[in-house]
């Protein structure tokens, strides 16, 4: 590959994007080579560390793997390097072939992370609408949107990242931070200097739950019952924020009535967690709100009940008077800015956007259509066909559900376009693949809720051929007709100058300052002076918005899916998720080093399962569910590590996709997420 780096000596100043926590790293440019990289100090997320996979960027950029030219493929399977132009001029064609012939609904875009997140999406949800079609997709439709929904039902904002350093109680539910999110381990690490206490819910021992004061393992999918117990004791003994709750709040009456069933004996039936645990957690509670942090990760949002158990945790917090306060639910405010969809100026909510029948509450508050149900559209199974697909820097052959299926309906397609640095799963069913950029080959603006601040990646270096993600838009836009209208700016630098104009910030200001600036000065209990985001600008313990929807107006506890269809066929319950550490879902497989720590795939398997089952530590097993089979090496773990019954299988590995055996039928009513992690299976001996 042909690189020319931004200038051949120095250092360059920018955010790293091999995971979305976006840590300010230095690139060192060396002869015209980018040499290394490290932190640098003065920015408030990562405070001068680094993770391992922040240094792999530059093995990720040079990998002898990456596509550096477009690829169409031919007749055989095999793929041929062609033209960027010609394959523009080829893909746009179909799309308009297909427009012309099916509607262009009939063609939709999918997002993935692995370039970026947030410009990106806009460039996707823009050209889509722009295009005539409603159909926007994402890697969200199994990560995140369920947390969003969660919280936003409650409080009508998330915000992912508390200040955990300023917390006197932290609650970790299905998370592993050290793995996932490592500049949090600082601030929990500060907090606990000043005496905060610790809890973590995981059915699995996680490295986290070995430093804290309380870990309790629940069985899989029953973190509502656990946080109902504690609803009912805040609001049993009258140690809830009586103020907030009085002044601010909706619905209280109806959660206190079905919480009086949630007794500590219940929880402990429901959950696993013993009655004395779950009434010490509460008191601890009641001894230290309302500074306190309460922490979901993705763990609780692979179930079908999955929304509500964080409305559960997300009314928890409120009840103790955690509102907006900086180790709480801290509402953000936004910065000024102009946005790149056009859901306002073309809604297209008459071309039946796919899912939004089936799931209205994730397109009405999401604007997202359901890649589960896409599948089905591709297929012809819905209520018009889905026949064209450009997906950028999404591997869902590897990340959705019911992975047989996701091929079929790929294969099945009449245009399939993938965009992506590597030639993935996904890309090899594609009849073109395009060459991704980096995070290394553009400059992005990046929105920090949690500071209330704005940065500006920097581009580094650009390889010959290579384009960003905004150029594909564009180019194809223009190729279509609209891109006069709709993507008028040359640059993708006149786009972010375009954008940050109602800010009163410059970009030449935001290069000055690659630590970030403040957009706003940080306030807390807003809700004082002003309504909440939602439908009554109050807390809503109870939502009439989704009693509108014929959903339940509480966040009712629905026992997990594998609790309810108990079988003799499918003994166990297998989670999926947990991360590794040097790996970020389907990514950084293919870097050599990492591959040293992380070899193969395994399936955590409880010791005496193993023993009763006759099977050995390494042995290759099958995996099977109602929905498919996988076979895999088993990993025999400490006794502490998981409840026995219990499996666990990390989720992103390509050779060894977990999604054979995960169902895509099985959805949250609320939001439409897959069952990912709670699925009955059984393990065969080979």
């Amino acid at each position: 590959m042909e690189v020319k780096t931004v200038k051949p000596d120095g250092v360059v100043r920018t955010l790293c994007r091999m995971c979305d926590t976006r840590c300010a790293i230095n690139v060192h440019l060396k002869d015209g080579v980018i040499a290394d990289i490290t932190p640098f100090e003065g920015h408030p997320v990562n405070q001068g560390k680094i993770c391992p996979r922040g240094s792999a960027a530059i093995d990720q950029f040079y990998h002898i793997d990456r596509i550096t030219k477009p690829l169409k493929k031919q007749a055989d399977g095999t793929f041929i390097e062609i033209s960027r132009k010609q394959a523009l001029d080829e893909i746009a064609a179909k799309i308009d072939e297909l427009r012309q012939s099916h509607g262009a609904r009939s063609i939709g875009v999918w997002k993935g992370e692995g370039m970026g997140f947030h410009q990106q999406e806009e460039y996707i949800r823009r050209f889509a609408h722009a295009l005539g079609s409603p159909n926007y997709f994402s890697n969200d439709s199994a990560c995140y949107n369920s947390r969003f929904l969660g919280y936003s039902l409650v409080t009508g904002f998330w915000n992912s990242f508390p200040e955990f350093s300023d917390a006197d109680l932290i609650l970790l539910f299905g998370t592993n931070p050290p793995i996932c999110h490592p500049p949090f381990m600082r601030e929990f690490a500060d907090a606990r200097r000043r005496g905060a206490k610790l809890i973590v819910i995981d059915p699995r021992l996680n490295p986290i739950a070995c430093y804290a004061d309380i870990f309790a393992q629940p069985y899989p999918g029953t973190d509502g019952a656990l946080g109902w117990g504690l609803i009912r004791y805040l609001i049993e003994t009258k140690s809830y924020d009586f103020e907030l709750v009085e002044r601010h709040s909706i619905g209280l009456e109806k959660m206190a009535r079905y919480a009086e069933r949630f007794t500590p004996e219940y929880v402990e039936e429901q959950s696993g967690i013993y009655r004395d645990v779950v009434i010490e957690i509460a008191e601890m509670i009641v001894k230290y709100r309302p500074r306190m942090s309460i922490f979901p990760g993705t763990g609780l949002e692979h179930y079908e009940n999955g929304v509500n158990n964080v409305r559960t945790l997300a009314s928890l917090s409120c009840l103790a008077g955690a509102l907006d306060i900086s180790c709480g639910l801290f509402w953000p405010e936004e910065m000024a800015r102009r946005k790149l969809t056009l859901h306002d100026e073309l809604p297209l909510l008459d071309q039946k956007p796919i899912g939004a029948d089936k799931f209205p509450v994730l397109y009405d508050r999401r604007k997202e259509c359901h890649t589960m149900t896409a599948i089905d559209a591709m297929l012809g199974n819905s209520d018009y066909a889905l026949k064209g697909l450009i997906i950028s820097a999404a591997n869902p052959a590897v990340t959705n559900p019911n992975t047989r299926k996701v091929q079929k309906a790929l294969l099945n397609l009449d245009l399939l376009v993938v965009n992506d640095l590597f030639l993935t799963k996904t890309a090899q069913l594609a009849h073109y693949v395009l060459p991704g950029a980096s995070f290394l080959e553009r400059s992005e603006i990046h929105i920090h809720p949690k500071h209330q601040m704005v940065t500006l990646s920097q581009k580094i270096a650009e390889i010959e051929g290579v384009k960003d993600d905004y150029q594909l838009w564009r180019d194809l836009t223009h190729r279509l007709g609209f891109g006069e209208k709709y993507f008028p700016w040359a640059t993708e630098e006149e786009v972010m100058q375009w954008t940050l104009e109602p800010s009163g910030i410059s970009l030449e200001a935001l290069r000055k300052h690659p630590e970030g600036l403040v957009y706003k000065p940080l306030r807390y209990k807003k809700y004082k002076t002003r309504p909440l985001p939602t439908p009554s600008g109050k807390i809503e313990f109870a939502s009439p918005y989704l009693k509108k929807f014929g959903l339940s107006e509480i966040p009712e506890y629905i026992p997990p899916y594998h609790m309810r269809h108990k079988s003799k066929d499918f003994p166990f319950v297998l989670t999926t998720g947990a991360r590794k550490s040097l790996f970020y879902h389907s990514r950084h497989q293919n870097i050599a080093r990492f591959r040293t720590v992380h070899p193969t795939a395994e399936v955590e398997i409880h010791p005496e399962d193993a023993a009763d089952l006759g099977i050995k530590d390494n042995e290759v097993v099958r995996i099977v569910s109602e929905i498919g089979s996988l076979e895999i090496p088993a990993k025999i773990v400490g006794r502490s590590e998981l409840r026995k019954g219990v499996l666990e299988i990390y989720h992103g590995w390509e050779e060894w996709r977990v999604n054979f055996v995960t169902h895509d039928d099985i959805n949250d009513p609320i939001c439409g997420f897959p069952l990912l992690k709670g699925v009955p299976v059984r393990i065969e001996r080979i």
